[in-house]
C-alpha cells in the first residue's frame, strides 16, 4: 500500500514528503490509520545520524495513536474502528527469558524498533509514525481508552509516559514514598504527573526558577531549584526514590546524597557525554543505588494507558503540521516546547 510520510534520505537532508510502501496485513497484523504522532528527542538524534546506525530513508515516530482500518484473519482482540496506540517496539523474539516475562523492551535478541529496526518488509528496516498508515503485529498494538478530545495528547504517553511509568512502578512508588523528579521537560513533566497520581509526595528539581509554577501545576508538592545549594541540602538523606530524566551530562552526587539508606537514583535520560564518575563512598555508606531504566513491556504499557485514562492523565502538548517538523526540531534543541510536540497526521493531505 502506498502511504504518504515525512522522512529524510540522509543525515544532512531535511525531512520532506516521501512515498513509502506498507505491507498488506498478515493473519496476525493490525493496520492502523494514524491520527497523531508525537515527536521525541530520539527522533531528531536518529534522523540526523547523531546516534550510530541510522538507515535511510528514515521515517521517525514511535508515539502513535490512530484507528484500526483492517485486521488479519487471526486477530481477535482488535476490530476495525478501535482507537489504538503503537509505541517504541513493533516486534521482539518472543521466546527469550525477558520476552517470556513480558519485558520485551529487554529482549535478549533485541526488540525491533518502530523505526530503524530490521524487517523483511521493504526497504529492509522499519518506517515509523510520521506517516498516514502503519501495519503492526497485534502483539504490539495497545488499546486507548481516552476520549476523542484527548487523543493527540495521548500520543506522547507511548514513549514519555511509559519511560517514566516503568521505573516508578518497578521501584514501587506510591503513598508514603518521597519521590524526586529531576528535570521538567518531555519526560519529567510526565514523571511528576504519574508519581503524583500514584500517591507519592513529589519533589520536582529544576535548574530554572521560572519552572516553579509549572511544576506545582503538574502535581509537584515541592519544587527545588537544584542550583540552590541550601535548598538541596535541606533534603539530604530523605528520598526513597529519585527519577532523573535529564539527557545532559551532570553531577549525580548532587542527587545521590539526597537519598535515604537503600534509596535509588534511576536514570532514563541518555546524555551526549558521560556523567562525571559518582562518589562511591556516598553509595557505599548508605547502601544507595544508581540504576537505569528503559521503556516498558507491552503489558506494562497497557497498564500505564489504562491508569492514565482512569485518572485523566495526558501529556502537555503543542500540535504541529507535518511541514513544521524541522522547525519543531530546532525548537526542541532550545527546549522551546511545553512539553511535547505532536504531529497532526491529517496535515499530510
Amino acid at each position: 500500500m502506498a502511504t504518504k510520510a515525512y522522512g529524510a534520505y540522509a543525515a544532512d537532508k531535511p525531512l520532506e514528503p516521501i512515498d513509502i510502501e506498507r505491507r498488506a496485513p498478515g493473519d496476525h497484523d493490525v493496520q492502523i490509520d494514524i491520527r497523531y504522532c508525537g515527536v521525541c528527542h530520539s527522533d531528531l538524534h536518529q534522523v540526523r545520524s547523531e546516534w550510530d546506525g541510522t538507515l535511510y530513508p528514515c521515517v521517525p515516530g514511535h508515539e502513535i495513536v490512530g484507528r484500526v482500518s483492517a485486521v488479519g484473519g487471526h486477530v481477535s482482540n482488535f476490530s476495525v474502528g478501535d482507537v489504538v496506540g503503537v509505541g517504541c517496539m513493533v516486534d521482539s523474539c518472543q521466546h527469550c527469558a525477558s520476552c517470556d516475562e513480558g519485558l520485551e523492551q529487554y529482549c535478549e535478541n533485541g526488540f525491533v524498533g518502530t523505526y530503524n529496526g530490521p524487517t523483511p518488509d521493504a526497504p529492509g528496516h522499519t518506517l515509523g509514525g510520521y506517516s498516514q498508515r502503519i501495519v503492526v503485529s497485534d502483539k504490539f498494538v495497545l488499546k486507548v481508552g481516552h476520549g476523542e478530545e484527548h487523543l493527540a495528547a495521548v500520543a506522547p504517553l507511548l514513549c514519555a509516559g511509559i519511560t517514566t511509568w516503568s521505573p516508578l512502578r518497578h521501584w514501587q512508588v506510591g503513598p508514603g514514598k518521597k519521590v524526586g523528579i529531576v528535570g521538567i521537560g518531555g519526560l519529567g513533566h510526565m514523571g511528576v504527573k504519574l508519581a503524583h497520581a500514584l500517591g507519592a509526595h513529589v519533589v520536582a528539581f529544576t535548574t530554572s526558577e521560572s519552572k516553579r509554577a509549572d511544576a506545582h501545576a503538574l502535581g509537584a508538592d515541592e519544587v527545588v531549584v537544584s542550583r540552590d545549594a541550601d535548598a538541596m541540602a535541606a533534603h539530604a538523606n530523605s528520598f526513597d526514590f529519585i527519577l532523573d530524566t535529564v539527557a545532559a551530562s551532570h553531577n549525580l552526587d548532587a542527587f545521590t546524597t539526597l537519598l535515604k539508606r537503600d534509596g535509588t537514583l534511576t536514570l532514563v535520560g541518555v546524555p551526549e557525554h558521560a556523567h562525571p564518575s559518582p562518589n562511591v563512598a556516598a553509595l557505599i555508606f548508605k547502601r544507595r543505588s544508581i540504576a537505569g531504566s528503559l521503556i516498558g513491556g507491552i503489558a506494562e504499557t497497557q497498564e500505564m494507558l489504562d491508569f492514565c485514562a482512569e485518572h485523566g492523565i495526558v501529556a502537555d502538548i503543542e500540535m504541529i503540521r507535518a511541514d513544521e517538523i524541522e522547525s519543531a526540531y530546532e525548537r526542541m534543541l532550545k527546549s522551546d516546547v511545553k512539553y511535547r510536540f505532536v504531529i497532526d497526521i491529517a496535515s499530510m493531505g
